[in-house]
């Protein structure tokens, strides 16, 4: 396998002391070069007559090789390693989010109103008509977010402790990008229906419900369930936030091949929930052949293991994904590192598309097939083409809480993506630049105006 490009979520800064002369600095900076550490900024702390104080942040490729970085610095003579810190631990520490009230409490009168006895009236308000719950609380701006760890990002069943920052993370998104509070909830419980009575239990408080990081095929039924028995919209982030955002990038991919999606062969490795969401979306915009594989191959008619979501895409040929891949033309992975090979990409059909969003570390490394393919996208964030979520659920959820959407529906998914797909324009897309950046203030705009539109002509919005 390639080596792994060192990024930001593998950083370190080191404060050292070193002797206050030409070219010590350029010893320090030349050892982590020769171990592959990725130099950026250098701050001057201190500096005497004899010895200068310095700060220098790396980014490596692991823990391990930030360790291995370290050791090269401290192995230098006249070098004293002051302190070591990952800076993204001390990002993450005392959490990423906090509560702030929006009213000054400065006299007696402020408390009056705010709380007793002035917010007597408020609720007996409410009590009188429901629905002034979203004009006189917190309800039509807020989102929880719940899990129950049992599928954090690619890392397993974690549990719910370990899976808070993840929610902490989301939670941070929905406020920056689209103006959404959002709460992370994260259950100590992976019972399917114990889950789905919580959930009803304390919706009350929240405009809308993102579950994140539940293992399949638990979240298919908690949330079929929970969008049964609540009014408020329902979402899976795993499952269509991925697959609005991949659509979008191959919506845009095929227009630089000149290929239809009606006309393309897509293979998709790995049949979870994103999996599954993503199979979903594609043939709904119009994907006529999708071969789906798992861990054991295509998910062939043959097969007699095939959980119900699986046997939607159940086809008849069978094998194992390098035999799928041959004359493919496109790849989608949401599976495991390396599972694909440069062999399988160049028995691909001309042009191909391969788009390995495994995370942190893809299913093939895109060094290995960039003079193969005709657009290669990852999920991470250090190279092109990231396919991140985050340019679709703030949006979905802006435009669903704005209108007041009971429900988000399956063609919201679909003009979701098209918005997405829209921002970039024939002379803005290049193999590059498939989508547009998760900073492109544009996104969470048209993402929620598309989704508006499309809640009120299926006659879901509520205003």
């Amino acid at each position: 396998m390639a080596d792994l490009t060192p990024n930001s979520s593998f950083s370190l800064t080191i404060r050292l002391q070193l002797p206050n002369r030409s070219g010590m600095l350029a010893t320090v900076t030349q050892a982590i070069a020769q171990v592959g550490g990725n130099l950026g900024q250098i701050n001057l702390i201190n500096q005497t007559y004899k010895v200068s104080t310095r700060e220098l942040t790396i980014d490596a490729t692991s823990t391990e090789h930030a360790e291995q970085i370290v050791q090269a610095v401290k192995a230098l003579t006249h070098i004293k390693v002051i302190d070591v810190y990952d800076r993204t631990f001390n990002l993450h520490r005392g959490g990423k989010i906090s509560i702030d009230s929006k009213l000054s409490l400065k006299t007696q009168a402020d408390l009056a109103m705010a709380y007793t006895p002035g917010v007597g009236r408020i609720c007996t308000a409410i009590a009188d008509d429901p629905q002034k719950v979203y004009s006189l609380t917190i309800k039509s701006n807020t989102v929880a977010i719940i899990t129950d760890g049992s599928a954090v990002l690619g890392l397993g069943n974690l549990g719910p402790e370990a899976a808070l920052p993840v929610m902490e993370g989301k939670a941070m998104l929905f406020k920056e990008f689209a103006g959404i509070d959002a709460f992370p909830i994260c259950l100590a419980n992976q019972d399917t229906d114990r889950i789905i009575e919580t959930v009803k239990n304390i919706a009350p408080v929240f405009g809308g419900i993102n579950l994140e990081d539940i293992s399949a095929p638990r979240c298919f039924e908690i949330e079929a369930k929970l969008r049964q028995v609540l009014d408020i919209p329902v979402f899976h982030d795993d499952q269509h936030g991925t697959a609005i955002v991949s659509l979008a990038a191959l919506i845009n991919s095929l227009k630089l091949v000149q290929k239809s999606l009606e006309d393309v062969r897509i293979v998709i490795n790995g049949a979870g929930a994103a999996g599954i969401a993503i199979a979903r979306l594609l043939r709904q915009a119009g994907a006529k052949m999708i071969w789906m594989c798992d861990s054991k191959g295509i998910l062939s008619t043959k097969r007699t293991d095939l959980t119900s979501q699986k046997q939607e895409f159940a086809v008849e040929s069978s094998g194992t994904l390098a035999g799928a891949m041959v004359g493919a033309d496109v790849f989608l992975g949401v599976s495991v590192p390396g599972v694909l090979t440069p062999e399988m990409v160049h028995s691909m059909a001309s042009d191909p598309i391969v788009m390995a969003m495994a995370n942190p570390i893809p299913e093939i490394q895109p060094e290995l097939i960039l003079d193969d393919v005709a657009v290669m996208a990852t999920g991470r964030s250090d190279y092109p083409n990231q396919i991140n979520n985050v340019l679709a659920f703030p949006g979905v959820f802006r435009g669903a809480l704005d209108c007041r959407a009971s429900v988000i529906t399956n063609t919201m998914y679909l003009e979701a993506a098209k918005a997405i797909a829209s921002l970039m324009s024939t002379t803005d897309l290049d193999p590059e630049h498939i989508i547009p950046s998760v900073f492109d203030e544009r996104v969470v705009t048209a993402v929620s105006a598309a989704v508006q539109q499309a809640a009120r002509n299926e006659g879901v919005a509520k205003r």
